[in-house]
């Protein structure tokens, strides 16, 4: 009986709702994300009053971290100097996806393991994964164009031969699917997981809630952190130069060729 009620309590999607000129929008999604938002823009503001060149509190040496030796490392290790223009992105969607799948810790369901949370961590839902993800790849493609120019861009899904152009398209397509399953699947088991507990062992919920609410925590941290490093590598192939680099190995194979002609003569 236990396991029938468990299958009924499992929804996926299923959320308070209203219209909106015509669109559906999820009422505690919609009311999470704005948290998130408040969230991120009172830290902002927080650490911009805070701020000193001398000695850094704690918060303002948590964003430094971050800024510098997280994401800053990161970017220079992929892109090199011209990827220092991208550290506000990465910056950016790296706090917004975690506060977002932090909020997911509040305890804010009425009944656990029978009514769903009053703010569900919004990358719970595949909606907002979604549209993070098409902005992601929007802007890749964006950068890419900007980097290869229009020739150049359309050359490069022909690499490196031209009967795997559709493979190469394919890719680019699956892209924002994969981003958007990556975020939503891990956030949206966590989540499972206690509904599924709660119904096999209602007595037990309480304990198991407190031992699997830090687990969440880490797992939006890595999820996190695996966006960003997506969006990081995603920028990195589009504003990658093969052409450039091909004249480059020729050139240093011409060299070597030279200077091995002139050794033997």
């Amino acid at each position: 009986m236990r396991m029938l009620y468990a299958a009924k309590s499992i929804t996926v999607g299923d959320h308070p709702h209203f219209s909106l000129f015509g669109l559906t929008v999820d009422t505690d999604i919609a009311l999470s994300t704005v948290l998130a938002v408040i969230v991120i823009v009172v830290m902002g503001a927080r650490l911009r009053a805070k701020m000193t060149d001398g000695v850094p509190g704690k918060f303002q040496l948590i964003w430094e971290i971050l800024v510098f030796d997280i994401v800053g490392d990161l970017v220079q290790s992929a892109l090199g100097d011209k990827g220092k223009r991208f550290i506000p992105l990465g910056v950016t969607v790296f706090v917004f996806v975690l506060v977002s799948n932090w909020i997911g810790f509040l305890p804010t369901a009425m009944h656990p393991g029978q009514s769903g949370e009053i703010l569900p961590a919004p990358t719970s839902d595949v909606n907002l994964p979604l549209a993070l993800a098409l902005f992601v790849i929007v802007w890749v493609h964006i950068e890419s164009l900007r980097a290869r120019r229009i020739g150049g861009y359309f050359k490069h899904y022909t690499k490196p031969y031209g009967v795997l152009t559709p493979m190469n398209l394919i890719e680019e397509a699956t892209k924002p699917i994969t981003l958007t399953l990556r975020l939503f699947g891990n956030l949206f088991s966590g989540g499972l997981m206690i509904v599924v507990v709660a119904a096999l062992a209602a007595k037990a919920i309480g304990p198991f809630e407190v031992i699997w609410k830090p687990f969440d925590l880490a797992i939006g941290v890595i999820q996190a952190y695996i966006f960003m490093l997506l969006t990081i590598i995603y920028l990195d192939m589009a504003t990658s130069h093969e052409e450039v680099h091909e004249e480059k190995h020729e050139k240093k194979k011409k060299i070597k060729g030279n200077a091995v002609l002139e050794t033997s003569q």
